[in-house]
């Protein structure tokens, strides 16, 4: 039997309506979008404000110039006098409609105010307790017409809150908001990774003493002990269709890698060097791995099949490279550059083999690409503080997550949801 100071808590917590992660945002696309968003009739009826959600994830991007529509309140199509909005080029309006089943209907276009035409137009119904999660797919849908990229507004993150010995493994939207606890321990917890399909997450536990490594199914709390073996279980990592994990064991010897079914079944070595192989990440079309070795002599980045066999190295420039992760298309990846005494987030092109540092340097560790390839996830520190940041795939647009409580470590960007 676990002591108690070793309890698993197992939780799914009501959604807060705050955030939980104080949002600082640096720096500008190249190109900055202007763009009015007008009060929604009928919104202050809500706990929340929808324009507001809205505007607040258009402008973390870097990509939009909020312009104030000051006195002007249309909230249709008729309404709109587009010499008014001379300022803009994109203009949103809306409406906030009760129900008689106490259910809300939201409604809201997207003009082109230098063409003067419609650009997009959405009605939704929903519980009033939704209202986030619709605000969130507003932004993604304007985001989408205006960038000709998918937004990533209505997806979650996942990390560890350490405070002292306890610690949380933490999901949330991307904005920090609806936080959730999906364990909490008196324990190390280590590497969370989403599933492909985002209902699971399987990461590294203590709470036998020892690393372990488990699936959770974030709906039903069910958890699926997969490697347990002697010595260490370490860094889980999805395959792109669900069916398998890639694992790191040291029970053979060194820290090698494996592949198991998801259900922790038919374990199999694929990698069999004579030092330590770690952080493995499966490609976009599943073919391949990234993955951490000293082989070389230092800590560089390596890439091979699933089939195993031999190992291509990848990274050259800087003392030690970690912790890679493939971008969504597969043409680049991301990963923890260490020169100089400090850590950097950079990307290196696969055919240019090109890098890029996109981090001014520090304590910057484990990124991780958004679901849309455009922005990095990635742990730091301020004034020895862990916080979660992102980055812009082109290193303009910065941002700073920092937690009202606690540290955080171990972060990763979720997949979309359909």
């Amino acid at each position: 039997m676990l002591r108690l100071s070793s309890l698993i808590i197992l939780l799914c917590l009501s959604l807060p309506a705050r955030a939980v992660l104080d949002i600082e945002v640096t720096g500008a696309g190249e190109h900055q979008v202007p763009i009015a968003i007008v009060p929604f009739e009928g919104e202050e009826l809500l706990d929340q404000r929808i324009s507001e959600i809205v505007a607040s994830d258009l402008v973390r991007t870097g990509l939009f110039k909020l312009i104030s529509p000051s006195d002007k309140t249309p909230h249709e199509t008729s309404e709109v006098k587009f010499a008014d909005w001379a300022k803009v080029e994109a203009l949103t309006i809306g409406q906030v409609i009760r129900q008689p089943d106490g259910r809300i209907e939201i409604r809201f276009r997207l003009l082109d105010t230098v063409k003067k035409t419609d650009l997009l137009g959405q009605s939704v119904t929903a519980k009033k307790d939704q209202v986030r999660a619709i605000a969130h797919r507003i932004a993604d849908s304007i985001y989408a017409k205006l960038t000709g990229s998918s937004g990533v507004f209505s997806t979650r993150i996942a990390y560890v809150n350490r405070q002292g010995k306890y610690n949380r493994l933490v999901i949330a939207d991307s904005d920090g908001f609806g936080e959730q606890t999906l364990l909490a321990l008196n324990q190390p917890i280590m590497s969370p990774a989403w599933s492909p399909d985002g209902k699971s997450l399987a990461y590294v536990s203590f709470e036998q003493g020892r690393a372990m490594v488990y699936a959770q199914s974030l709906q039903t709390q069910r958890r699926i002990l997969l490697a347990s073996f002697p010595g260490s279980n370490s860094a889980p990592a999805w395959s792109p269709d669900g069916q398998q994990l890639a694992l790191v064991l040291t029970h053979d010897g060194n820290s090698q890698i494996y592949l198991v079914r998801a259900d922790g079944t038919d374990l199999r070595r694929i990698s069999f060097s004579t030092t330590i192989d770690t952080e493995p990440t499966f490609s976009p079309d599943g073919r391949y791995l990234l993955f951490t070795s000293d082989r070389g002599g230092s800590a560089q980045i390596y890439r091979m099949s699933i089939k195993g066999g031999e190992a291509e190295r990848l990274t050259f420039e800087g003392s030690n490279n970690f912790s890679p992760r493939f971008s969504p298309d597969g043409k680049s990846f991301v990963f923890a550059h260490f020169k100089g005494g400090a850590f950097y987030i950079a990307v290196q092109d696969f055919e240019t083999k090109q890098i890029q540092i996109l981090t001014p340097g520090g304590w910057e560790k484990k990124p991780s690409f958004a679901p849309n390839g455009k922005l990095v996830l990635f742990a730091t520190e301020v004034h020895g503080r862990g916080i979660l940041a992102t980055v812009s795939s082109d290193g303009r647009v910065k941002q700073k997550m920092t937690p009202q409580q606690g540290d955080i470590r171990e972060p990763t960007w979720g997949p979309f949801i359909n």
